[in-house]
């Protein structure tokens, strides 16, 4: 069996169970799919069973790219790169149905640079169906008023829906992580605040939660410097960060937005 990568942060999955599990989420068939990291291919292979239209993958390990290419000849198109400095809007025209047993080490920079980089007039996936570490996965889909809730939960639910399939023991990986993992299924909305920059977004969520404990009015003044906006936003400036709803948090990066312009 190859030797997965601690600097990689490789956990490959082998559970026949989870993986068909994985499969049957959505609709495979004559679909366009992009694998991030597909490790030893073992739910490459399950994905092509299905018969997509396209397939890629994108792996960073020279050793493991060239297997892939191995053992799938050309029924896979292998993108031997890193996935933080790839441009997936320039992989297809039509849009892609994405999975990815993300290494833990950076699975919230790879969803948090997806979702900065969204285009609202085309969205260059489906669906996305994706493994993190339990722990991140509660942060994703953690509610306001919450402990969990904070910056990942903001971005995520921005322009998508959240929904997760299933939690997953250390034994369904080779080798065994120390943490359970979570499967979520994350789907465009058709409806969501425009914003022209989103790193607007991410400020706002970034000075608000820098000190999540204290109150918003310090944070709140230092952005705005202008309480007119928390009257017509009818917020309390006496609350904690984790206190405001995520539709507050974008209307928020909205104001922030008109008074730079």
């Amino acid at each position: 069996m190859i030797k997965a990568k601690k600097s990689l942060g490789q956990n490959f999955l082998i559970d026949n169970n989870i993986i068909d599990k994985i499969t049957d989420i959505v609709d495979i068939y004559s679909q366009n799919i992009l694998e991030v990291g597909p490790g030893t291919g073992n739910l490459t292979e399950a994905i092509l069973k299905k018969k997509p239209k396209n397939f890629y993958a994108i792996e960073k390990d020279n050793e493991l790219a060239i297997k892939i290419k191995e053992k799938f000849k050309d029924q896979v198109n292998v993108i031997n790169k890193d996935v933080l400095k790839f441009n997936e809007n320039l992989l297809s025209k039509e849009q892609l149905l994405v999975f990815g047993n993300l290494p833990y080490n950076i699975s919230t920079e790879i969803l948090s640079k997806w979702i900065l980089n969204l285009k609202d007039d085309k969205i260059w996936f489906s669906h996305l169906i994706l493994m993190f570490q339990k722990e991140v996965a509660d942060r994703i889909i953690a509610q306001y008023n919450s402990a969990k809730y904070g910056r990942l939960t903001i971005l995520a639910n921005w322009k998508l829906d959240i929904k997760k399939i299933v939690d997953i023991k250390p034994i369904s990986f080779y080798p065994k992580p120390k943490v359970d993992s979570s499967l979520l299924l994350f789907s465009p909305k058709k409806n969501f605040l425009r914003l022209k920059n989103p790193l607007n977004l991410e400020k706002i969520t970034r000075v608000f939660f820098n000190q999540r404990r204290k109150m918003i009015k310090k944070p709140f003044n230092q952005l705005f410097n202008n309480s007119t906006i928390s009257a017509k936003l009818n917020i309390d400036l006496n609350l904690r960060p984790q206190n405001l709803s995520l539709e507050t948090y974008y209307k928020l990066a909205k104001e922030y937005e008109k008074l730079r312009s």
